[in-house]
């Protein structure tokens, strides 16, 4: 359960959940569902980027000024401009990444999945790409 307040706690119950998704994406029993895993994975890419750019402006801040960095303060203060350079990078890269899969998620809407053994999945209602995201 996430906690909202401890992102150590958060990171490591997403990190099992997306081995978890792993796991279960290696065969795909119903079809229907990559629509919704699609949207799940949308948003949670953007908020993996999101967080990355928060990690990153956290370097950007009060570290800078040396009030958590100990030792050698012209060391630490490098090494916090390479923190938030490669998290801001990584955060915008995802921000691309999340882009992408929203639109292979708006061209999976357009699907409509039937098959010869699940006579009901031709009865399933259509996603029309006119609805847009649903996230």
């Amino acid at each position: 359960m996430p906690t909202v307040e401890n992102p150590a706690a958060d990171a490591v119950e997403v990190q099992a959940a997306l081995r978890a998704l792993a796991h279960a994406t290696r065969s795909i029993d119903d079809p229907r569902q990559v629509y919704s895993v699609l949207g799940s994975l949308t948003s949670a890419i953007a908020s993996l980027s999101q967080s990355l750019h928060q990690l990153a402006a956290f370097h950007d801040g009060e570290v800078k000024k040396g009030v958590w960095v100990a030792g050698d303060s012209r060391a630490g203060r490098v090494a916090t401009y390479q923190v938030s350079w490669e998290l801001h990078r990584a955060g915008e890269i995802l921000r691309q990444v999340s882009e992408s899969i929203a639109s292979a998620h708006n061209a999976e809407s357009r699907i409509t999945y039937t098959h010869r053994d699940f006579p009901d999945l031709s009865e399933a209602p259509h996603r029309s790409a006119d609805q847009g995201l649903s996230l």
